[in-house]
Order: structure tokens, then sequence, then C-alpha cells
């Protein structure tokens, strides 16, 4: 029994939640998402909340059971409050900045980098060595992350490069003589 999929859903304030069939819409302030689930679990809208059931017994159903429940509150979540992602950016020389809709890194290579931002995306640059990255959708958000993050991953000797706000990166020692 999946103990995530046992627990509804529980609708935030100003989220619209409509279900057809196996998709299910929602539309908050933030704006409108939705997600089309697999055909091995059934969604009910109850008082409690959103309701996700496994249909049978099957080992694939109870597989997909805590995923799909998982993926309406995601949808809840982004049309209510949004998702976020911070990075940090070490290292002499590095900084980041927007240029018009694209962002500009400079990362110690011979050329800037522009990182052409997808729809429904939205990058700050507070400082020029922390970028925020946000949206609605947290699949995309993490995505655009993690390729902005790609350009110049942390090195374990200094600690230069990319690197998401909460991650440790294991530093090791120089070679010695």
């Amino acid at each position: 029994m999946s103990r995530i999929g046992k627990k509804p859903i529980a609708v935030p304030s100003g989220v619209e939640v409509k279900i057809d069939g196996q998709t299910v819409k929602a539309k908050g302030s933030k704006g409108e998402l939705e997600v089309t689930l697999v055909d091995d679990v059934t969604v009910e809208l109850t008082d409690d909340g959103v309701q996700v059931n496994p249909v049978g017994n099957t080992k694939r159903a109870r597989s997909m059971w805590g995923m799909q429940r998982t993926l309406i509150e995601n949808v809840m979540v982004g049309v209510s409050e949004g998702f976020q992602k911070h990075l940090e950016i070490n290292g002499v020389g590095y900084r980041a900045a927007m240029k018009g809709k694209n962002l500009s890194l400079q990362l110690g290579l011979s050329h800037d980098v522009e990182h052409v931002l997808p729809e429904g995306i939205k990058v700050e640059c507070p400082t020029n060595t922390e970028i925020v990255v946000s949206g609605i959708e947290k699949q995309v958000v993490g995505q655009v992350a993690a390729e902005i993050r790609s350009y110049r991953p942390p090195e374990p000797y200094k600690g230069k490069g990319i690197k998401y706000k909460d991650e440790y990166i294991f530093r090791k020692e120089g070679k010695k003589k």
C-alpha cells in the first residue's frame, strides 16, 4: 500500500479543480496547468480534496498510485505558489546578468554563454553571483536550473562553478610534493 497515495490532496484556497476522465485541470492565481494520469489509477474530487486510488491490485497500479498523486500535488502547488530554484556562482570573474529575455553568463570561457529561456520561466539575478529560476511547472524549473548549472558544474578543488544554493561540494586537497 502506498503511504503517499492514501493521503488526499488538499485544494488550496483560490484554486479551481476540474476532473475530466483521466485529466486533472487546476486554475489558480499563478496560471493554469493540467496533468493526464495513467489508466491504472482513478481520481475523484471529495470533501477532503482530490483522492487518487489504484485500479485493481496489480504491481503497476500500486507503483503508479503514489507518483500520480504527487504529480497532481505539484500542479496544485504550482498554480497557487509556484516553484523556485536558487543557484550560486563561485569564481573570480564569474557573473550572471539578464540581457532582454535571455540569461547571459560569464564563466571564464572565451565567450559569454547566452541561455535562452523557455516560455513560462522567469529568471532573476538579485546580485551578479545569484540566479533565481521560478515558474509554475516543477519539472521545467528543475530542468532549466540543471541546464544553467551544466555550463560550469562546481569542481572539487577550488569550488568554482555554478551550484545549487543548498548543495554541498565535497572539497579535495590539492596535490602534495
